[in-house]
């Protein structure tokens, strides 16, 4: 299995606050006297991570942790039993609790994975402004940056502007005079979020000429984030007039937009879903949710990850939500006539990694 789209992991023992609160896409602390834990995604970790510890499946949290502090190497042990081949892994975060991720190095050792990176389009402008003496070099050092990026191995980029201005973006590139005057606007201010929606869209021109996949982060995510602004389909209009440049867009975790994202997939030949973070996040549902998506989305155009972060748990609950809720989906077609056997493992390999290896050129 190919994990197209995740982060890197903590190391080493996280207490009970620590832990529950990278169970959540939330930031903000739990309501008095609630739980983490008490969600679909606390259910997915205790029935899916517990064996791979020695323990039975869905035990209590109490006990999880527990056996966990007892580990030498918990992260290993979570990351290697997810059974994944290559991690595609998004840089653009680098702790997690006030705490450092592990190097990319380092994560890949642990999980027994090769490990590629994604590049976040956003960090590297914000990196090459902090020493930018005018718009028109931090422009130039920007796209040389991303340049140098896909000359350095990365396979893909990574674009959060549902965060920063929404994924309304209009069709065409802005002009060299919209760029130059909203450039000497940022960099008048801290240089420290870039949420200029003309900066945003130069930044997608720029990393559609270099050429690499462009993964969008789409539908939920943390409270800085607009709901509507994450919706798939603002993106319309920029994946029409993109199209012809033949650079593959992916639509993250879509959720719960999932159904309008599968339509994109469906009428736009250069465009993949992946609905890797909804699965790990619907639990019980989770064959449910992908089963409407693959109601339209062509299945050389559907792909899997597991958007983990923080946790190695996450890894591991990930992949395995995604084989058991595509097995059951699948299991249900061949039992009503849908499909054959041949069928559901063409499907099952493509969706788990080959379609991505051919995406992704691995």
């Amino acid at each position: 299995m190919i994990d197209q789209h995740c982060h890197s992991v903590l190391a080493g023992d996280l207490d009970g606050a620590a832990f529950a609160a990278l169970l959540t896409e939330s930031d903000l602390p739990p309501a008095p006297g609630t739980s983490r834990w008490e969600s679909s995604i606390g259910l997915a970790v205790r029935r899916w991570c517990a064996p791979a510890l020695g323990l039975p499946a869905l035990a209590e949290p109490a006990d999880y942790l527990a056996r966990r502090r007892e580990l030498p190497d918990p992260a290993g042990t979570l990351l290697r039993a997810a059974g994944l081949d290559t991690l595609l892994v998004d840089t653009g975060l680098t702790a997690a609790g006030g705490r450092p991720l592990l190097p990319l190095a380092d994560l890949g050792a642990a999980a027994g994975a090769q490990v590629r990176e994604v590049v976040r389009l956003e960090s590297v402008a914000e990196r090459t402004a902090r020493d930018a003496a005018d718009p028109a070099g931090w422009l130039a050092a920007t796209a040389e940056a991303l340049h140098g990026a896909v000359a350095g191995g990365a396979v893909a980029f990574k674009s959060v502007l549902a965060y920063r201005s929404g994924l309304a973006v209009p069709p065409e590139p802005p002009s060299a005079a919209e760029v130059l005057r909203a450039a000497g606007e940022w960099l008048r201010g801290p240089r420290t979020r870039l949420a200029d929606p003309v900066l945003g869209r130069h930044l997608l021109w720029t990393a559609l000429d270099c050429g690499l996949p462009i993964q969008f982060h789409t539908g939920f995510g943390d409270p800085d984030l607009r709901p509507a602004d994450g919706d798939p389909a603002l993106l319309a209009d920029f994946l029409r007039a993109a199209g012809p440049r033949g650079v593959p867009v992916v639509l993250l975790h879509c959720y719960p937009y999932h159904r309008t994202a599968a339509w994109l997939a469906h009428c736009f030949p250069h465009v993949s879903v992946d609905v890797g973070l909804t699965l790990s996040h619907t639990g019980a549902r989770a064959a449910a949710v992908l089963g409407e998506v693959l109601e339209v989305a062509p299945f050389d155009q559907v792909l899997f990850s597991t958007d983990a972060y923080g946790l190695p748990e996450l890894y591991l609950a990930g992949a395995a939500q995604f084989r058991h809720a595509l097995a059951v989906l699948l299991a249900g077609w061949q039992q009503d006539g849908a499909c054959t056997a041949a069928d559901a493992g063409r499907i099952t390999r493509r969706t788990s990694g080959a379609n991505a290896r051919r995406l992704y050129r691995l």
